[in-house]
């Protein structure tokens, strides 16, 4: 067998970064004054005499070392001359020296090798890489998340390309790909994460600019595509995008912890908006309806409803809501003329959900004639495969007119916020038996039963979230509690305080559940059962807030009754509720401040119920192990409020 023989590595820089050594070939004269062969043998020359210590390539390969720096035969072969200090050291001539024998092998100074395979001196002109804890990246995250994420940004990772790779004369000589084990792995390393390119650590505005494309964007997605927008954003052709851009800004941080820049970025963007130079544009009315959103889920319902009559009052005098808008704003790119359709539709449902839930206005767009072609679906606008267009009255007529068509999500959406406002425009419904009752439970019914088979839930065909869908749901559920609650026989009164979105609605109670207490109660419920789709809740736009809250108020009418049969599932209904309110908090200030007064409320009643469970009267009928797992339920349940209290209290009142 032929012995091993290392490829040559390359020549390792000095520490002044140039090359310690230049040779051109081997065997021409070094900076030693030492000429050297191919094979590493010295030529003719004297000996050198005996030093002190050796480097280690040559004491890898057990050869005599001439002990300069570098050494000869390290100079030869274009390797790093590294030398360490010996344990024993360097103790001169014994003081009972033996007649030299030349033909005696002398041990070598060098201690026992214990070092890893990565820093063995068998490999030539290697030199062991210590990584102390300072060269580690810090990992900092602002906020986690799956897939593209706008964060965490780590630190660069040091440079891997000064550090010589070799092979172990042990392994397999190559892998399948005919690269080197060792280096084959390495080598994609370094591929992959070179440090010229390395991106940059993000600023914080562009942090803000990534969130709101992350977490924001599928709740109301009318603005751009991110790929589009950034690109029109590079032309330059449309000056107003900047007030846009201040607008995502503006939402985005409230995705990101930071501090006080959020309040500049809302002074910023409502300063770009109102400029007497801005152009009133759709652009304009994008960017309002941005920070109107951030607004009403910061609790600040006065100052969002102005900036929606403005954007309603604006939208109307540009002709937002006609057809020929898109198609003579849209600079003939299909993307850009449907975000303007999407952007009239957008508005529309904003309006019918502020009217739902807030009931301080009457959804007024309700009311404005509009042609505007539907949306199309998601994935169709991202990637920019925009279909024929379909029509409301398309829509309206698809079970009659006998074609095939099939309708996006989003026009779901619109029907469901449609609904909303045929019933607000009814008259008043003062009796259980008032037929206009019948005509719009008929539209909400209609809205479910005809559901196509992939519109039925939240998620698409791949397991993602439908954000389009999910509104579209909870919007019918919330119409069927607002029709029903009033004319049930669930006393609202204990819930009183539960006014963080609307003002309380008394409702008397009754002896017996009708109709109208099962439609309210049924629907509440299935609020309940959204919390526990497999998506994540801060991706739900904050409108979910209110509705949760509208569900929450029903539970704990029904819980502070004395007798029900299934309590310990509404125990659960709350607890899944109050749960949500909490993750939601972690953003949305209207969420915090629900959260706050559902559970000031579930513990009153708790404590209500307790002091019943004082009189003996109360435990008639109740077998022992019924009172057991009735007071072990209120314990649990209290437990759980305690928890959640823990985490949200903080961040609720720390809250600017």
């Amino acid at each position: 067998m032929e012995p091993y023989s290392p490829e040559a590595p390359q020549q390792p820089p000095s520490s002044s970064g140039s090359p310690a050594v230049s040779s051109d070939s081997p065997g021409t004269a070094t900076s030693s004054g030492i000429s050297a062969t191919n094979d590493g043998r010295h030529s003719q020359q004297a000996a050198p005499p005996s030093v002190p210590a050796a480097c280690l390539a040559c004491r890898g390969k057990h050869l005599k070392c001439d002990g300069l720096i570098p050494c000869g035969r390290c100079t030869s072969s274009s390797s790093e001359c590294v030398y360490i200090a010996s344990r024993r050291g360097y103790k001169g001539p014994g003081r009972n020296k033996v007649p030299h024998n030349p033909h005696k092998r002398h041990a070598s100074s060098s201690p026992p090798y214990v070092g890893g395979a990565d820093s063995c001196p068998m490999l030539l002109g290697h030199s062991s890489v210590s990584v102390g804890a300072s060269g580690i990246p810090a990992f900092n995250p602002a906020f986690v998340m799956p897939e593209q994420s706008p964060g965490p940004y780590v630190a660069n990772t040091p440079a891997m390309s000064s550090v010589s790779l070799f092979r172990s004369p042990f392994a397999p000589s190559m892998a399948p790909n005919g690269m080197a084990p060792n280096g084959m792995a390495l080598a994609t390393v370094a591929a992959a994460a070179p440090p010229a390119q390395q991106p940059p650590a993000l600023t914080l505005p562009e942090r803000c600019f990534d969130a709101f494309y992350h977490y924001f964007h599928g709740a109301h997605p009318f603005v751009l595509p991110k790929a589009y927008f950034l690109q029109l954003l590079k032309d330059g052709t449309s000056p107003n995008l900047e007030v846009v851009m201040a607008a995502m800004r503006y939402v985005g941080s409230l995705f990101v912890d930071c501090g006080p820049a959020r309040a500049t970025y809302l002074d910023e963007a409502l300063r770009l908006c109102y400029l007497p130079t801005t152009p009133k544009d759709g652009f304009l009315i994008q960017a309002l309806m941005l920070i109107m959103l951030g607004l009403d889920g910061s609790c600040e319902l006065g100052r969002a409803r102005e900036l929606l009559a403005d954007c309603e009052r604006l939208a109307v005098e540009i002709d937002l809501n006609k057809r020929e808008f898109a198609t003579l704003r849209g600079q003939s790119n299909p993307v850009m003329e449907e975000s303007w359709r999407r952007t009239w539709w957008d508005l529309y449902v904003i309006d019918g959900m502020i009217a739902g839930v807030h009931r301080a206005t009457n959804f007024l767009l309700y009311d404005i004639p509009a042609d505007v072609g539907l949306p199309c679906e998601e994935h169709q606008y991202r990637s920019g495969r925009i279909p024929p267009l379909c029509t409301m009255e398309d829509f309206d007529d698809q079970l009659f007119s006998g074609e095939e068509r099939e309708f996006s999500s989003f026009a779901y959406r619109i029907s469901a916020i449609r609904n909303l406002g045929r019933m607000m425009r009814m008259p008043n419904m003062g009796f259980p038996d008032d037929e206009n009752i019948a005509r719009v439970e008929a539209l909400l019914t209609n809205w479910r039963i005809h559901l196509p088979d992939n519109k039925r839930d939240d998620l698409t065909k791949n397991c993602k979230l439908d954000e389009m869908m999910f509104q579209a749901h909870f919007i019918n559920y919330a119409c069927t509690i607002m029709l029903h609650q009033p004319l049930s026989q669930l006393d609202t009164s204990p819930a009183s305080a539960v006014n963080s979105c609307a003002p309380h609605r008394p409702v008397q109670t009754g002896d017996h559940f009708n109709a109208h207490t099962r439609h309210t109660i049924t629907a509440a419920c299935e609020v309940s059962k959204m919390v526990t789709q497999a998506v994540p809740l801060m991706h739900h736009t904050h409108f979910f807030t209110c509705v949760v809250t509208l569900s929450s108020i029903v539970h704990l009418s029904k819980w502070a009754l004395y007798f029900i049969d299934d309590e310990e599932d509404l125990r659960q209904q709350i607890r899944l509720n109050i749960g949500a309110l909490s993750k939601l908090s972690k953003v949305w200030k209207s969420a915090g401040r629900a959260w706050g007064q559902v559970k000031g409320v579930a513990q009153d009643i708790y404590r209500e119920k307790k002091a019943h469970q004082i009189s003996p009267t109360f435990w008639v009928g109740f077998t022992q192990e019924q009172m057991i797992n009735s007071i072990n339920a209120d314990e649990g349940i209290m437990s759980d409020f305690n928890i959640l209290g823990a985490q949200v209290v903080h961040q609720v009142t720390q809250a600017p």
